[in-house]
């Protein structure tokens, strides 16, 4: 039987304050967590963009669920669609300027925030949750 003191209840207590103080740094961007997210993985994909389907399992959403965060954002103009060269089936998703623009602006929030969460912890514990992360992972 679970308790409120359980590990897991911890755990997802904990990322709720994360996610809570990461969004709260984004609003100022217009962006939400996930939002930032998907900036995160179209600037650090090797060949500039990804399939949506590849990016949907990089951010955590389904398919019609990154596909409902990717609407807006294009819409806004932070992302564009396009086919895929080789697969006319996949769509690919890249950032725009703008969208590499407000990435870069968010990133120093999302630094700032990162830094008031974790620190408090040293090398040593950083370390460690890393490694409980992966293992849940």
């Amino acid at each position: 039987m679970s308790s409120p003191d359980h590990p897991l209840i911890g755990l997802m207590r904990a990322a709720g304050h994360v996610e809570g103080q990461l969004g709260r740094a984004l609003v100022a961007h217009g962006l939400g967590l996930t939002e930032y997210l998907v900036l995160l993985h179209l600037r650090h994909s090797p060949s500039g963009n990804l399939r949506r389907i590849d990016l949907a399992g990089k951010v955590g959403l389904t398919a019609s669920g990154v596909t409902r965060v990717l609407n807006p954002m294009e819409k806004i103009g932070l992302v564009s669609k396009e086919v895929s060269a080789r697969d006319a089936r996949a769509s690919l998703v890249a950032l725009t300027a703008a969208g590499k623009r407000t990435f870069e602006e968010a990133s120093n929030s999302f630094a700032a925030a990162s830094e008031n969460i974790l620190g408090r912890f040293d090398d040593k514990d950083r370390t460690a949750l890393k490694t409980v992360i992966s293992r849940l992972t």
